[in-house]
Protein backbone atom coordinates (compact mmCIF):
# COMPACT_ATOMS: atom_id res chain seq x y z
CA UNK A 1 0.00 0.00 0.00
CA UNK A 2 1.30 3.64 -0.82
CA UNK A 3 -0.16 6.87 -1.31
CA UNK A 4 -1.85 8.04 -4.40
CA UNK A 5 0.62 10.16 -6.32
CA UNK A 6 0.14 12.96 -9.41
CA UNK A 7 2.56 13.91 -11.94
CA UNK A 8 1.43 17.85 -11.73
CA UNK A 9 -1.72 19.80 -12.86
CA UNK A 10 -0.80 19.38 -16.51
CA UNK A 11 0.25 22.89 -17.36
CA UNK A 12 3.93 22.95 -19.65
CA UNK A 13 3.91 26.43 -18.02
CA UNK A 14 3.21 25.24 -14.75
CA UNK A 15 6.65 24.76 -12.52
CA UNK A 16 5.00 21.83 -11.02
CA UNK A 17 5.13 20.17 -14.56
CA UNK A 18 6.68 16.48 -14.47
CA UNK A 19 7.35 16.40 -10.63
CA UNK A 20 5.96 13.88 -8.55
CA UNK A 21 3.72 15.04 -5.93
CA UNK A 22 2.35 12.83 -3.12
CA UNK A 23 -1.33 13.21 -2.63
CA UNK A 24 -2.50 12.63 1.16
CA UNK A 25 -4.26 9.39 1.78
CA UNK A 26 -7.83 10.02 3.18
CA UNK A 27 -10.95 8.86 5.53
CA UNK A 28 -14.01 10.19 4.56
CA UNK A 29 -11.99 13.34 3.36
CA UNK A 30 -9.94 13.40 6.22
CA UNK A 31 -6.65 13.40 5.00
CA UNK A 32 -4.09 10.93 6.61
CA UNK A 33 -1.14 13.10 6.59
CA UNK A 34 0.08 16.16 4.93
CA UNK A 35 0.37 16.78 1.15
CA UNK A 36 4.33 16.17 0.88
CA UNK A 37 4.47 14.04 3.68
CA UNK A 38 5.59 10.50 2.80
CA UNK A 39 4.95 7.25 5.05
CA UNK A 40 5.67 4.04 4.71
CA UNK A 41 3.12 1.71 4.24
CA UNK A 42 2.99 0.50 8.01
CA UNK A 43 2.46 3.58 9.27
CA UNK A 44 -0.18 5.03 6.96
CA UNK A 45 -2.20 1.99 7.63
CA UNK A 46 -1.99 2.40 11.32
CA UNK A 47 -2.95 5.85 10.83
CA UNK A 48 -5.96 4.95 8.78
CA UNK A 49 -6.95 2.75 11.35
CA UNK A 50 -6.39 5.35 14.06
CA UNK A 51 -8.92 8.06 12.32
CA UNK A 52 -11.56 5.30 11.39
CA UNK A 53 -11.54 4.45 15.02
CA UNK A 54 -11.73 8.28 15.88
CA UNK A 55 -14.13 9.05 13.67
CA UNK A 56 -16.41 6.80 14.87
CA UNK A 57 -16.30 8.10 18.63
CA UNK A 58 -16.95 10.91 17.42
CA UNK A 59 -19.89 9.54 15.34
CA UNK A 60 -21.39 8.23 18.71
CA UNK A 61 -20.81 11.25 20.52
CA UNK A 62 -17.95 10.03 22.31
CA UNK A 63 -15.82 12.20 21.07
CA UNK A 64 -16.22 16.45 19.81
CA UNK A 65 -15.67 16.89 15.68
CA UNK A 66 -12.47 18.07 14.93
CA UNK A 67 -11.96 21.18 12.71
CA UNK A 68 -9.09 20.02 10.34
CA UNK A 69 -8.95 18.77 7.65
CA UNK A 70 -5.91 16.13 8.50
CA UNK A 71 -6.42 13.55 11.10
CA UNK A 72 -5.64 15.13 14.45
CA UNK A 73 -3.13 13.08 17.13
CA UNK A 74 -4.78 11.66 19.86
CA UNK A 75 -3.79 12.84 23.02
CA UNK A 76 -3.98 9.69 25.95
CA UNK A 77 -7.49 10.83 27.32
CA UNK A 78 -9.25 10.48 23.50
CA UNK A 79 -7.15 6.90 23.15
CA UNK A 80 -8.74 5.64 26.64
CA UNK A 81 -12.11 6.96 24.95
CA UNK A 82 -11.55 4.89 22.02
CA UNK A 83 -10.27 2.02 24.06
CA UNK A 84 -13.29 1.94 26.06
CA UNK A 85 -15.47 1.89 23.05
CA UNK A 86 -14.19 -1.06 21.28
CA UNK A 87 -14.47 -3.00 24.32
CA UNK A 88 -17.92 -1.85 24.35
CA UNK A 89 -19.10 -2.52 20.30
CA UNK A 90 -16.58 -5.50 20.39
CA UNK A 91 -17.65 -8.43 21.62
CA UNK A 92 -16.05 -12.19 21.56
CA UNK A 93 -17.48 -15.23 23.09
CA UNK A 94 -15.77 -16.83 25.86
CA UNK A 95 -14.56 -20.41 25.01
CA UNK A 96 -16.47 -23.40 26.75
CA UNK A 97 -14.08 -25.85 28.73
CA UNK A 98 -15.16 -28.38 25.76
CA UNK A 99 -13.37 -25.47 23.45
CA UNK A 100 -10.58 -25.83 25.76
CA UNK A 101 -10.31 -29.75 26.08
CA UNK A 102 -10.38 -29.82 22.12
CA UNK A 103 -7.41 -27.78 21.47
CA UNK A 104 -5.40 -29.23 24.18
CA UNK A 105 -5.90 -32.60 22.72
CA UNK A 106 -5.17 -31.21 18.76
CA UNK A 107 -2.15 -28.87 20.40
CA UNK A 108 -0.03 -31.43 22.76
CA UNK A 109 3.46 -30.86 21.39
CA UNK A 110 3.21 -27.17 22.51
CA UNK A 111 2.78 -27.73 26.01
CA UNK A 112 5.55 -30.27 26.48
CA UNK A 113 7.98 -28.91 28.96
CA UNK A 114 11.49 -29.91 28.41
CA UNK A 115 11.71 -30.93 25.19
CA UNK A 116 14.98 -30.04 23.55
CA UNK A 117 16.97 -31.31 20.30
CA UNK A 118 20.74 -31.30 19.88
CA UNK A 119 20.93 -30.46 16.36
CA UNK A 120 23.45 -29.17 13.73
CA UNK A 121 22.64 -27.46 10.37
CA UNK A 122 23.59 -26.66 7.06
CA UNK A 123 22.09 -23.19 6.27
CA UNK A 124 21.84 -21.89 2.68
CA UNK A 125 20.97 -17.94 2.87
CA UNK A 126 18.16 -16.43 0.99
CA UNK A 127 19.91 -12.93 0.68
CA UNK A 128 18.66 -9.86 -1.57
CA UNK A 129 19.44 -10.84 -5.32
CA UNK A 130 20.22 -14.42 -4.59
CA UNK A 131 18.80 -16.71 -6.83
CA UNK A 132 16.15 -18.84 -5.15
CA UNK A 133 15.42 -21.37 -7.70
CA UNK A 134 19.49 -22.17 -7.96
CA UNK A 135 19.98 -22.40 -4.11
CA UNK A 136 16.89 -24.85 -3.45
CA UNK A 137 18.40 -26.98 -6.03
CA UNK A 138 21.91 -26.91 -4.28
CA UNK A 139 20.41 -27.56 -1.01
CA UNK A 140 18.17 -30.21 -2.37
CA UNK A 141 20.93 -32.27 -3.48
CA UNK A 142 23.55 -31.72 -0.68
CA UNK A 143 20.04 -33.30 1.07
CA UNK A 144 20.41 -36.17 -1.01
CA UNK A 145 23.99 -36.80 -0.51
CA UNK A 146 23.46 -36.78 3.05
CA UNK A 147 21.02 -39.12 2.77
CA UNK A 148 22.63 -41.48 1.03
CA UNK A 149 23.00 -44.82 2.97
CA UNK A 150 26.53 -44.63 2.23
CA UNK A 151 27.12 -41.29 3.51
CA UNK A 152 30.82 -40.82 4.88
CA UNK A 153 31.49 -40.29 8.41
CA UNK A 154 31.86 -36.35 8.97
CA UNK A 155 30.36 -35.34 5.55
CA UNK A 156 27.41 -33.47 7.38
CA UNK A 157 30.74 -31.61 9.56
CA UNK A 158 32.32 -31.31 5.76
CA UNK A 159 29.96 -29.92 3.94
CA UNK A 160 28.25 -27.63 6.82
CA UNK A 161 31.79 -26.09 6.95
CA UNK A 162 31.91 -26.13 3.52
CA UNK A 163 28.78 -24.81 2.55
CA UNK A 164 26.42 -22.97 5.45
CA UNK A 165 25.84 -19.20 5.50
CA UNK A 166 25.65 -19.51 9.34
CA UNK A 167 29.00 -18.98 11.51
CA UNK A 168 28.33 -22.39 13.17
CA UNK A 169 29.79 -23.76 9.88
CA UNK A 170 33.42 -23.31 12.04
CA UNK A 171 31.88 -25.88 14.31
CA UNK A 172 29.94 -28.06 11.32
CA UNK A 173 27.01 -27.02 11.73
CA UNK A 174 26.54 -27.87 15.61
CA UNK A 175 24.06 -25.61 17.42
CA UNK A 176 24.00 -27.85 20.69
CA UNK A 177 20.95 -28.17 22.31
CA UNK A 178 17.75 -25.81 21.37
CA UNK A 179 14.43 -25.94 22.84
CA UNK A 180 11.32 -24.75 20.98
CA UNK A 181 11.75 -20.90 22.29
CA UNK A 182 15.64 -21.14 21.44
CA UNK A 183 14.49 -21.14 17.54
CA UNK A 184 12.76 -18.76 14.69
CA UNK A 185 9.07 -20.03 14.72
CA UNK A 186 9.21 -21.42 11.53
CA UNK A 187 11.77 -23.83 12.99
CA UNK A 188 10.27 -24.87 15.87
CA UNK A 189 7.13 -25.47 14.39
CA UNK A 190 8.97 -28.27 11.67
CA UNK A 191 10.90 -29.67 14.65
CA UNK A 192 8.66 -29.93 17.46
CA UNK A 193 5.06 -29.22 16.63
CA UNK A 194 4.24 -30.84 13.73
CA UNK A 195 2.16 -33.95 13.87
CA UNK A 196 4.57 -35.95 11.89
CA UNK A 197 7.94 -34.40 14.06
CA UNK A 198 8.67 -37.05 16.49
CA UNK A 199 11.20 -38.83 14.00
CA UNK A 200 14.11 -39.99 15.39
CA UNK A 201 17.93 -39.44 15.13
CA UNK A 202 19.50 -38.57 11.96
CA UNK A 203 18.93 -36.24 8.75
CA UNK A 204 15.62 -34.43 8.50
CA UNK A 205 14.27 -35.99 5.07
CA UNK A 206 13.12 -32.42 4.09
CA UNK A 207 14.32 -29.03 3.61
CA UNK A 208 13.27 -26.67 6.28
CA UNK A 209 12.31 -23.32 5.38
CA UNK A 210 12.97 -19.80 7.66
CA UNK A 211 13.15 -16.51 7.12
CA UNK A 212 17.04 -16.89 7.35
CA UNK A 213 16.92 -19.35 4.07
CA UNK A 214 16.76 -23.07 3.76
CA UNK A 215 18.37 -25.35 6.23
CA UNK A 216 19.64 -29.10 6.25
CA UNK A 217 18.91 -30.22 9.66
CA UNK A 218 20.70 -33.46 11.72
CA UNK A 219 19.42 -34.47 15.06
CA UNK A 220 22.03 -35.49 17.25
CA UNK A 221 20.69 -36.26 20.25
CA UNK A 222 16.74 -35.47 22.10
CA UNK A 223 15.35 -35.08 25.19
CA UNK A 224 11.77 -35.62 25.23
CA UNK A 225 10.28 -33.85 28.15
CA UNK A 226 6.76 -34.30 29.87
CA UNK A 227 3.35 -33.36 28.97
CA UNK A 228 1.52 -31.90 32.03
CA UNK A 229 -2.01 -32.70 32.67
CA UNK A 230 -5.01 -30.84 31.47
CA UNK A 231 -5.87 -28.95 34.43
CA UNK A 232 -2.57 -27.45 34.85
CA UNK A 233 -2.70 -25.72 31.54
CA UNK A 234 -6.32 -24.98 31.19
CA UNK A 235 -5.98 -21.57 32.57
CA UNK A 236 -3.57 -20.58 29.95
CA UNK A 237 -5.27 -22.47 27.08
CA UNK A 238 -8.88 -20.23 28.16
CA UNK A 239 -6.48 -17.09 27.82
CA UNK A 240 -5.15 -18.33 24.41
CA UNK A 241 -8.55 -18.86 22.81
CA UNK A 242 -10.15 -15.95 24.30
CA UNK A 243 -6.94 -13.60 22.54
CA UNK A 244 -7.28 -15.63 19.55
CA UNK A 245 -11.38 -14.74 19.68
CA UNK A 246 -10.81 -11.05 20.46
CA UNK A 247 -8.03 -10.81 17.86
CA UNK A 248 -11.06 -12.30 14.74
CA UNK A 249 -13.58 -9.86 16.58
CA UNK A 250 -11.51 -6.77 16.33
CA UNK A 251 -10.31 -7.87 12.88
CA UNK A 252 -14.06 -7.85 11.21
CA UNK A 253 -14.72 -4.94 13.55
CA UNK A 254 -12.32 -2.98 11.64
CA UNK A 255 -13.30 -4.28 8.05
CA UNK A 256 -16.93 -2.99 8.91
CA UNK A 257 -15.92 0.53 9.87
CA UNK A 258 -13.49 0.43 6.27
CA UNK A 259 -16.39 -0.90 4.46
CA UNK A 260 -18.59 1.87 5.81
CA UNK A 261 -15.94 4.43 5.01
CA UNK A 262 -15.24 6.14 1.82
CA UNK A 263 -11.41 5.12 1.82
CA UNK A 264 -8.77 7.10 -1.01
CA UNK A 265 -5.10 6.56 -1.49
CA UNK A 266 -4.63 3.63 0.69
CA UNK A 267 -6.05 -0.11 0.08
CA UNK A 268 -7.81 -1.27 3.13
CA UNK A 269 -9.73 -4.74 3.59
CA UNK A 270 -13.44 -4.04 4.18
CA UNK A 271 -17.14 -5.85 4.58
CA UNK A 272 -20.73 -4.60 4.93
CA UNK A 273 -21.22 -7.39 6.59
CA UNK A 274 -22.84 -7.29 10.39
CA UNK A 275 -21.04 -7.14 13.70
CA UNK A 276 -19.75 -10.14 15.28
CA UNK A 277 -22.67 -11.43 17.78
Amino acid sequence: MSDSQSHGCGSASCACSGQMQIVPASINGIALHDPGEALDAETLRERAFTELLRQRAVHVGLLPRSSSLVAPELNEAERHVIEAMTDDEVTSPAPTDDECRRYYEANKNHFIVGQALQVRHILFAVTPGVNVHALTQRAEATLLDLMRKDVAPGRFQQLAAELSNCPSSVEGGDLGWLAPEDCAPELANELFFQTDSRWGMGVHPRLVHTRFGLHIIEVLSRKKGTLPPYDEVAASIRQRLQHQSRATALRQYMRLLVGQAKVEGIELEGTDSPLVQ
